[in-house]
């Protein structure tokens, strides 16, 4: 119950209505599901009434369920999400229960997810990350079940084929990848290419494949009967020593199939994905911000590995149960990291590692914890975490008077002035997902006094609690201190996301809109759809009662791309040309621009909306 009650207050009440929905991936995810539910189209996605053939369909089919019940906004777009969240702690918990026969592992685990700041960050936009680690850890839990068994029965294999397509339809092929990858690098660590056989003929393989194909097969095919190859396009080449992948042209395009399993899965991984629109987080700062990800656990994430028995699994020593859970949870933690070092890969990518990260540390800890009550003074674990709190306690006393810092030098920015003109732009950075954060600036800190304040307390008397209560050989005490840390952390750290949000997003410029618009009028974006994708969530374009989709100047690319070559795309992307022939002509348009960045125009424009470093403009004055 402490769980469910920590959960919904961090997922379930603020989080689920503010900030607004976020311009990108947040927004889009969200119109997509909108027009699915428009459409009465749960099989082909749509965006902005293009064809959007990249994304598995789970988090949409949940998102347009929760519309249908309560109504089209952020809120119910949120929702699905932040039980995936809920579901996700209890799976952990009670596989953290079951795996090493301790309710306080179990606890502490999910405690740490709960609390981490990379799983919080990263269900901040709808991304469907956070429903790959539930499926994941589904499918391992009933992998462990089956381990526990001489003879498996066939109940634990069935939930494990269930729990694999079920991450198919949420995140494609690495739904299958992982846990099989997972499954397979440990049955050869400890059983051997023979043993590994023998145990596979065991695991129910026919019903397993059976039910895993009548849950993942229908939507594969019937997306692929509904989106067939038009036209003649090219297939990949190989000229001069280099994987060449043709472009497509207006009719002639690959269907769903192609473009699904070979651009978005083999060609993305291998980094010739057409568009070449996309970044990828250099390697180094991939596998680092695990530690950023995981905080304050973060603190425990060595001696959590140094625990897998690494060393007896590579010398195929025997391992009681205890060290095979280890070696389990070592294995899944390393295999996403691993993987996607040799592709294209997100910071967010990291995030199917959690749960094995957060049931290794809950162990140690807890081995901590029973090392201190059982008064084993001075033991090893014990002296440890006592180590471990002075660092803690020197980084959160650091960072506590940096923040502290800038409350008192930082000035608060005057009343109505727009946090855009305060940052220092560095677009080099927003490959990231939160990269404009980066941003920010010693004058800027001064809008974000409140979370500032809330952050330092959380962090010095946090940190201080731990130390205090280490010492006194309390670990657990010490434990809790960490995780309400952590709690009010995460707290600040949405608050200063609702500060920043007017940059993220353009919900205000579309509330702006709604007071103007009159049935024909048009909406055109400066850049591509993601720049301002807000606009059609919030606008409902195209709308149940005809509103045309909006239009793109400037951004024929991105994820809009490629289904604008099918011959049923609506016709939405301008050039210079066309748009001021419509600037020009009777039509009113809204048009969606950077501050300092708007196309020149041939008429006097006027200024519906300004902020956040954005604007709409107008070609004629609103009719009264």
């Amino acid at each position: 119950m402490v769980l469910i009650a920590l959960w919904f207050v961090l997922y379930a009440t603020f989080a689920l209505v503010t900030p607004p929905l976020l311009d990108d991936a947040d927004s889009v995810h969200a119109e997509v599901a909108r027009e699915m539910v428009q459409r009465h189209d749960p099989v082909t996605l749509y965006a902005n009434g293009i064809r959007y053939l990249e994304k598995a369909p789970l988090l949409y089919w949940s998102m347009a369920a929760s519309f249908r019940l309560f109504g089209v906004h952020a809120a119910a777009a949120r929702l699905p999400l932040a039980l995936y969240v809920l579901a996700l702690l209890l799976t952990v918990e009670g596989l953290g229960r079951r795996i090493f026969r301790s309710a306080r592992v179990g606890f502490y685990a999910a405690l740490i997810l709960l609390s981490s700041f990379g799983l919080f960050i990263f269900t901040r936009i709808l991304i469907p990350d956070a429903i790959v680690c539930l499926w994941l850890t589904l499918a391992l839990a009933a992998f462990w079940h089956t381990e526990e068994q001489p003879r498996p029965t066939l109940a634990p294999c069935l939930l494990f084929g269930i729990a694999c397509a079920l991450n198919i339809l949420t995140k494609g092929l690495i739904g299958l990848v992982f846990p099989l990858g997972i499954v397979l690098l440990y049955l050869l660590v400890t059983r051997g290419v023979k043993g590994t056989a023998n145990r596979l003929l065991q695991l129910h393989l026919v019903p397993t494949l059976l039910v895993f194909l009548a849950v993942a097969a229908p939507w594969h095919i019937l997306a692929g009967l509904h989106n067939p190859t038009e036209g003649h396009p090219l297939g990949l080449n190989h000229l001069g020593g280099h994987w060449n992948v043709p472009l497509p042209t207006l009719g002639n395009v690959h269907g769903w199939t192609w473009f699904y399993f070979m651009n978005e899965h083999v060609l993305r991984y291998l980094n010739l994905r057409v568009p070449r629109d996309y970044d990828t987080v250099p390697l180094v700062l991939f596998w680092g911000l695990i530690l950023i990800w995981l905080m304050p656990w973060s603190a425990f994430l060595f001696k959590a590995i140094a625990s897998v028995p690494w060393r007896n699994a590579l010398r195929r020593k025997g391992m009681n149960e205890e060290g095979r859970a280890r070696l389990l949870l070592g294995v899944w933690a390393l295999l996403p990291l691993v993987f996607f070092s040799f592709s294209t890969r997100q910071e967010y990518y990291v995030l199917p590692a959690l749960p094995a990260f957060a049931l290794l540390i809950a162990k140690w800890l807890h081995d901590e914890a029973r090392q201190a009550e059982e008064f084993q003074l001075p033991g090893g674990l014990v002296t440890a975490g006592q180590h471990i709190s002075v660092v803690l306690l020197v980084c959160g006393s650091t960072a506590a008077i940096a923040c502290t810092f800038f409350v008192l030098h930082a000035k608060p920015p005057s009343p109505g002035l727009d946090l855009a003109a305060l940052l220092q732009q560095n677009p080099g950075d927003y490959a990231l997902s939160f990269g404009h954060f980066l941003d920010l600036n010693a004058q800027a800190m001064g809008a974000f006094r409140v979370p500032l304040v809330l952050t330092a307390v959380a962090l010095f008397f946090g940190s201080y609690a731990c130390w205090w209560a280490r010492r006194r050989y309390k670990p657990h005490v010490a434990n809790l201190a960490l995780a309400g840390m952590a709690y009010l952390f995460l707290i600040a750290a949405h608050m200063g996301l609702q500060i920043f949000s007017p940059v993220l997003t353009s919900q205000t410029h579309a509330l702006a809109i709604a007071r103007e618009i009159r049935r024909g009028d048009l909406i055109v974006l400066n850049d591509e759809y993601e720049a301002a994708s807000t606009l059609g969530f919030y606008l409902q374009r195209p709308g149940p009662n005809g509103g045309e989709p909006i239009h793109i100047l400037h951004g024929h690319s991105a994820n809009l791309w490629y289904g604008s070559f099918f011959s049923d795309a609506p016709k939405i992307f301008e050039d210079d040309a066309s748009f001021l022939q419509k600037w020009t002509g009777p039509q009113r348009i809204f048009l969606w621009t950077e501050a300092g960045k708007a196309p020149s125009l041939p008429a006097q424009a006027f200024v519906i909306s300004d902020g956040g470093g954005k604007q709409i403009l107008s070609n004629k004055m609103n009719k009264k």
